[in-house]
């Protein structure tokens, strides 16, 4: 399946300040996949090292961190030559050798014609641990789910892709266009976009064969906590992880650690809430009274939503029955918007590569579900399930703060109404160069 991502690598590849690369992403985003397909689209060959199933690897960093007598010994132990500049070399779940790790500062500085990429399913659990990262030394690139034109191209949809993105001017799309697109995101809330189940959904259009996909995922992010987070955490993992339907099910979906467990205080959550975001299974939406540029600046760090990584895997966490999707409609009418705001959240963060905020009034009693950073200013976006026009809250914004333009995304074809700009939500991706149009 196409990724985006893979012209971010050909961009790496042809840098001339490149660096060793690191490749972040939750367990079974597809980074294995998408750094062996560009190392044998684009290399004369590739040299693959895991560190979590070769464990003998980690010696060749034991000695020092010499990158010319890794490479050698590397070359021994795999039984080829490298050749720098022809060859990719990866080094796959190098969160399991801190010593790897460190020795990525050394290539940069030392062997800077090699190109090598680096993959870890929890890597931002060992970035965080103090001394052990190569701050400075390496290129980062972020591996998401499948957003919603990948899924797009997977199903062989990419035409509806290409269309939006040749889009000049904000006249609704065609009848036919719209309705088929809220078909296609409808699946997409169910499927989500983790490879596996995207690739079973394509090959076999099964639900069920997907359902069970996703629960074999959510169990290998379960073994991940009793395996690699602190004994004293595990409990707490287990609890938030499983609490976050139940938050985004409720009117108020500001994440309530009483919630999480009776008696649950911040102080003592903080640390597990902390391992699930840095293991990429979570993303934290912080709230924002006083919108001005930059938001992380205005953001309150201990009010905030949390949403799981991908919608579908939220789906199975939920165990929402995947027939549901058969009943059309009911899917938006239900779980109180919960499916449509952690979809957004969910693209946001992958394709518009933004951290999450939302704004809140200082009397806590109106909300708008997203804030985004553009180059004309703070854009409020209101996110709806199903094709109520109505914009309460995004008009509370406006009293406020008088912005030039408010943006509703619905299932509502695309249209202006004064201000207010509807973006359906199949075109999130798109909502940057809507408001640009807008702004003309």
């Amino acid at each position: 399946m196409k990724r985006d991502i893979y012209t971010q690598l050909l961009a790496w590849k042809a840098s001339s300040d490149r660096k060793p690369l690191v490749l972040r992403g939750a367990r079974q985003t597809g980074k294995t996949y998408i750094l062996k397909k560009f190392g044998e689209s684009e290399y004369e060959r590739v040299h693959y090292f895991n560190f979590e199933r070769q464990t003998d690897l980690d010696g060749f960093f034991a000695r020092d961190l010499d990158p010319a007598r890794i490479l050698r010994e590397l070359e021994l132990h795999a039984g080829r030559s490298i050749a720098p500049e022809r060859d990719l070399v990866i080094f796959d779940e190098i969160q399991a050798s801190n010593r790897a790790l460190q020795a990525l500062k050394y290539f940069q500085e030392e062997a800077g014609a090699l190109h090598l990429a680096a993959a870890g399913s929890l890597l931002g659990l060992q970035m965080s641990t103090p001394g052990s990262f190569p701050v400075g030394k390496v290129d980062f690139l972020d591996l998401h789910p499948l957003t919603l034109p990948e899924f797009l191209a997977a199903l062989g949809e990419s035409r509806y892709r290409n269309y939006l993105e040749q889009k000049r001017a904000l006249d609704p799309l065609p009848d036919a266009f719209h309705a088929h697109l809220c078909d296609l995101l409808r699946q997409y809330y169910l499927v989500g976009g983790m490879p596996e189940a995207v690739k079973r959904y394509r090959d076999t259009g099964d639900l069920d064969a997907v359902r069970r996909i996703q629960r074999g995922i959510l169990d290998a992010y379960t073994l991940d906590f009793a395996k690699h987070a602190p004994s004293a955490d595990i409990p707490k993992l287990s609890r938030i992880w499983e609490s976050i339907p139940s938050h985004l099910a409720r009117e108020n979906k500001k994440f309530v650690f009483s919630a999480v467990h009776p008696g649950a205080r911040a102080r003592s959550y903080e640390d597990a809430l902390t391992w699930l975001e840095n293991a990429g299974l979570i993303d934290r939406a912080h709230a924002v009274e006083r919108p001005q540029l930059p938001l992380k600046a205005s953001a309150d760090r201990s009010s905030f939503k949390v949403y799981a990584l991908d919608v579908g895997l939220l789906g199975a966490l939920a165990e929402i029955p995947i027939q549901t999707l058969l009943r059309r409609d009911e899917i938006f009418a239900g779980y109180q918007g919960a499916f449509v705001e952690s979809y957004m959240a969910q693209q946001i963060r992958a394709t518009l590569g933004q951290r999450l905020y939302y704004w809140r009034s200082a009397g806590r009693k109106a909300e708008v579900d997203f804030l985004l950073e553009t180059e004309a200013g703070i854009l409020p976006l209101e996110v709806k399930a199903g094709i109520n026009p109505k914009s309460k809250r995004l008009r509370s914004y406006a009293e406020q703060f008088s912005p030039r333009l408010l943006v509703r995304s619905t299932l509502l074809n695309l249209r202006r109404d004064d201000r207010i700009l509807n973006v359906p939500l199949y075109a999130v991706s798109w909502i940057r160069e809507s408001a640009a149009l807008a702004f003309e």
